[in-house]
């Protein structure tokens, strides 16, 4: 069996008097993690990756490594872990599991106590040889989570609570370097790996640059993945540039919808394609969690790895923020908005009147299937009451399953995950439990599969030299640096008014308005942060309003914002200068690319299902 050791921390604890021996276990770097996954999500808030036992209600295979320890002796041992359920509900959680050392049931009890992450008391064991095997159990399938596990001769002597300060004593404790060694130097540095970042790396890459592709998960793709299993929306072939998008012929999966099975998400043809390009490098499971600047200029991004707590730093002279949540952008101090624009500010009949900090919401989706015979699962109540007025009477939930609108999507973000969570779980529960058709419609029904990753719509967008707005689309403004064509309509979600009603604050349904627009060409200038001088941005963070992002976050069109922003950055290769100098003095030239586009040529266009809705006629004025 493949052991796995761990760097050990010595302390003085009293000047000149006695040694305390400590160790620290990182969960997520666990040498077998069975059924337990690793979870990233919120690594900017909580401070690290964590093990989460995902089992939709069904125990998970215990995860287990190899811990050596500096001495034999007596040590204390303590869990930093999270009751998850303690906003809705006081009291012992459902995340409930266990540790076992060597062979002893070292405690039962974690995961389900306390009301925020925490170094939760496990009890004491004794080292009787310097290598022992550690596990954790769970015993509820309902996401109980493990960040790490520290042993210590000293009762009491803990690492730090604050996140700041635990991610220095991390640092420390693992003997990681202070400064991150180079990852290397590239022409493009891409973060995040989703339709749009893997379109940016890929037609960067082709057309001469070196690209580092830095993404936080294992497999690629973003809300397109198996993960969180969004279908695409949008057009290609749109717009005056109809060579941009050809690259989704080559990676976009063949059939279309929301909340299917993992397969059709076809994840491997997205790790395929970046694998095939020469000048693209891939570092997977890498979360960017720095930006050294110099002036305004991003000088290098450092990324740690989730499961070894390794960290490199990539440097170049161009970098594109793919993130989503504008992280990359957010660190190096580019202006960004979050929440809604009023009306007055950009002249938005769709606005509200006054602005505000909503979003649209986070999607955990999910769905079960029918079996030859009945099934049974857990009772679930956790604060969120279903009953026969309110519950929801459906075999699956996809977009429309949307927490966390009137929460900050960033700092926040693992509450409006845990709430989709939360619903899904007490509404089935419900229905498998209490409905007084439980024996007809679900009596075999079987919670197949439930997202952990949140398809996430809406947080921060970066601003760029343009924001694009409202009258732009519904009246066609010109702008001579139009690119890719936005095609879908300016949906905005709302919370459902019949969910307020039943569940007022606490909403998990939403609901759609749609206005059609004419395909419409995005400014090259929404594309690069008017304030960060050798920064791009492709995806749901670029800048726009509100309003606009409506339209524009579907990802065939953040793929073809990912093309454009690949080939200014090989301009800004070929001319030594920043994002704004293309639109300044290189337009042609990019124009000219957009017009050729890098997709292999004379593929079908197999992407044609989720269009949208039926296009607006061209305005008499175009």
């Amino acid at each position: 069996m493949k052991k796995h050791f761990f760097t050990m921390c010595l302390s003085l604890l009293c000047a000149g008097t006695a040694w305390s021996a400590n160790v620290l276990v990182e969960a997520e770097s666990f040498t077998h993690k069975g059924g337990w996954v690793v979870d990233q999500q919120f690594m900017d808030q909580m401070g690290s990756p964590y093990l989460l036992a995902h089992g939709m209600g069904v125990p998970v295979e215990d995860a287990y490594t190899q811990v050596a320890f500096p001495e034999k002796g007596k040590y204390y041992v303590y869990v930093r872990t999270y009751n998850w359920t303690a906003p809705w509900k006081d009291g012992a959680g459902p995340g409930r599991f266990g540790l076992i050392a060597g062979k002893k049931k070292v405690s039962s009890n974690l995961g389900n106590q306390g009301k925020e992450w925490y170094w939760q008391p496990a009890g004491k064991i004794s080292v009787k040889e310097k290598e022992m095997e550690i596990r954790l159990r769970d015993f509820t399938g309902f996401d109980g989570r493990c960040d790490a596990l520290y042993f210590t001769t000293e009762e009491g002597d803990l690492p730090p609570h604050e996140v700041e300060a635990l991610n220095a004593f991390r640092k420390k404790t693992l003997n990681l370097p202070q400064v991150a060694p180079s990852a290397g130097e590239y022409d493009l540095v891409v973060v995040g790996g989703g339709v749009a970042g893997l379109s940016a790396a890929v037609s960067a890459a082709r057309l001469g640059c070196k690209v580092a592709l830095v993404h936080d998960r294992p497999v690629l793709g973003g809300n397109n993945s198996s993960e969180v299993r969004v279908h695409l929306g949008g057009r290609i072939e749109s717009g005056p540039y109809k060579e941009l998008g050809n690259l989704q012929k080559e990676f976009g999966p063949l059939r279309g919808g929301n909340a299917q099975p993992g397969d059709f998400y076809e994840d491997w043809k997205k790790m395929e394609m970046v694998a095939r390009e020469k000048n693209i490098a891939l570092f997977a499971n890498y979360h960017a969690i720095q930006v050294e600047m110099a002036g305004r200029r991003i000088v290098s991004i450092t990324a740690k790895n989730n499961e070894n707590s390794k960290e490199l730093k990539f440097h170049a002279p161009v970098f594109a923020d793919c993130t989503g949540d504008g992280s990359i952008g957010f660190w190096a101090g580019a202006d960004y908005r979050m929440g809604r624009e009023s009306r007055e500010e950009f002249g938005e009949n769709t606005a509200p009147e006054v602005a505000d900090k909503m979003t649209m919401g986070a999607s955990v989706q999910w769905y079960s299937v029918e079996d030859k015979k009945a099934s049974s699962f857990p009772e679930f109540s956790y604060g969120v009451d279903f009953n026969e007025k309110n519950f929801e009477s459906v075999t699956m939930g996809e977009w429309t399953w949307e927490t966390g609108m009137n929460y900050d999507q960033i700092n926040q973000f693992e509450r409006i995950r845990d709430y989709g969570l939360l619903v899904v779980y007490s509404n089935w529960s419900f229905l498998k439990n209490h409905f007084n058709d439980k024996e007809g419609k679900y009596k075999n029904r079987r919670l197949d599969w439930v997202a952990y990753v949140s398809g996430k719509r809406e947080s921060r967008r970066l601003m760029g030299d343009y924001v694009l707005k409202e009258d732009d689309l519904r009246k066609y403004v010109f702008h001579e640096d139009g690119t890719a064509a936005t095609t879908w309509t300016i949906d905005l979600h709302y919370p459902s008014k019949e969910n307020t009603k039943n569940f007022p604050g606490n909403e998990f349904k939403s609901i759609s308005t749609h206005i059609r627009i004419h395909p419409y060409p995005i400014p090259y200038r929404c594309l690069y942060s008017r304030n960060v001088d050798n920064l791009f941005m492709a995806g749901r963070n670029i800048s726009v309003t509100h309003v606009a992002l409506g339209t524009v976050r579907v990802m065939r069109t953040t793929g073809m914002m990912g093309e454009v922003v690949g080939m200014a950055a090989k301009i800004c290769k070929d001319h030594r200068v920043v994002p704004r100098a293309v639109y300044q003095n290189y337009l042609p030239e990019l124009k000219a690319l957009m017009k050729e586009g890098v997709g292999k040529k004379g593929l079908p266009n197999n992407q044609q299902y989720n269009q949208g809705g039926t296009l607006k006629e061209k305005p008499e004025f175009y």
